[in-house]
């Protein structure tokens, strides 16, 4: 069975990590899930807490459709209301079980306890976690997207090492293990402090 995720909007909203689970799905090694109700909560976390105005996060969550238009379910909806968890996070449990998900990618694990996901085989699992059990099943490809994703920058340009920086602050683990790879394969030097700068 493929491995099958939804992905809650606190990982969509960072641009570092958003890119590397788009990438790492683009690549066939899980299918992505999420629905209009996760990217409407992307959006209006850009706007109300990182201060992007309505029209950028209209152009990225318009970006985002229409990359990734298979990705976006709908079926959730009759789940929605007797999902056992608070809510806020009951669309995110009803797309899981709707698209047969094994897995939520979220940050607020707390809001998705063990006792309630395990009835429809779902686990949550913090971005870090997912993003490195799929490095050590292909630990070099893995950092294959990680390179594609620091060449693809334009706007403003990041090297490598600095997208590693930007990822560290929300998969640490997952960010070392592909320095840690890099380097073994002569491909990047040891990597200090990187940008400061914030991710969104």
């Amino acid at each position: 069975m493929p491995l099958i995720a939804v992905l809650d909007a606190c990982v969509i909203v960072p641009a570092s990590l958003r890119d590397t689970l788009f990438r790492t799905a683009s690549a066939k090694y899980y299918r992505m899930c999420f629905t209009e109700d996760i990217l409407d909560e992307v959006g209006r976390t850009l706007i109300n807490k990182l201060g992007a105005s309505a029209e950028q996060a209209e152009n990225l969550l318009r970006s985002i459709r229409k990359s990734f238009d298979d990705s976006i379910i709908s079926s959730h909806r009759p789940h929605v209301s007797t999902m056992p968890v608070n809510e806020k996070d009951k669309h995110v449990l009803a797309a899981a079980v709707a698209s047969n998900a094994q897995v939520i990618v979220t940050q607020n694990m707390k809001d998705f306890p063990e006792t309630s996901l395990a009835p429809y085989g779902i686990e949550a699992q913090s971005p870090d976690d997912f993003l490195i059990s799929l490095f050590h099943d292909n630990p070099r490809e893995m950092c294959g997207i990680v390179k594609a994703q620091a060449n693809a920058l334009k706007n403003p340009p990041l090297s490598l090492s600095e997208v590693l920086h930007r990822l560290s602050s929300h998969t640490p683990r997952f960010s070392g293990l592909v320095q840690e790879e890099l380097i073994n394969m002569g491909e990047l030097a040891l990597v200090g402090s990187g940008s400061t700068t914030a991710d969104e």
